[in-house]
């Protein structure tokens, strides 16, 4: 599948889904590598390319991995923004690889919210968090122009719902206790 989630929420991200191979498109310039080092130690794998220098690439690259059954993620709003406005990649790689479209947000109660254009929070220690996912979207293989720029609302309609649904409603989440089994 091709997970598309906003920027501000890549370290709440990077630990729910640690550890289960997900391709993620990181650039070559300083702040890629940086983060590509990051996520790799949490079990990603990156793939060059970005949507402003190596587009091409880093598609072709995200297409190749989707044909080998990874499921990918899409960063979908970066690496400049603008915040919150989601771009076309993965809307052409549902298109050319037949694989679903599927739009996710972790709100956080307590963060840090660094002062970037992107707002990226991360987690106090012990916040509660809750993560919403959008119901899977189809991208037909014969898609044309303007059936494709529906699909792109689409998304950013799924985006925008799942994350304002996080964020009205990460305060109602309950903490849970571990139990441990019974013997």
């Amino acid at each position: 599948m091709i997970l598309s989630f906003w920027h501000s929420c890549i370290f709440p991200a990077i630990y729910v889904w640690r550890n289960l191979q997900i391709r993620v498109m990181s650039s070559d310039s300083f702040d890629g590598e940086w983060t590509g080092r990051i996520i790799r130690k949490f079990g990603f794998v990156k793939v060059r390319g970005s949507s402003s220098r190596g587009a091409v690439r880093g598609l072709l690259g995200m297409r190749k991995e989707v044909e080998q059954n990874s499921t990918v993620a899409f960063t979908i709003d970066g690496p400049r923004g603008p915040r919150y406005v989601a771009k076309p990649g993965p809307v052409l790689l549902a298109r050319a690889t037949g694989a679903p479209m599927v739009a996710f947000h972790i709100a956080v109660e307590n963060v840090w919210t660094l002062n970037t254009w992107d707002k990226v929070m991360i987690p106090k220690p012990f916040s509660r968090a809750l993560l919403r996912i959008s119901r899977q979207i189809m991208v037909p293989a014969n898609a044309d122009d303007a059936e494709r720029e529906r699909f792109h609302e689409e998304l950013q309609a799924a985006l925008d719902r799942v994350r304002e649904f996080a964020e009205a409603n990460v305060k109602q989440v309950r903490s849970t206790k571990f139990q441990p089994p019974l013997d």
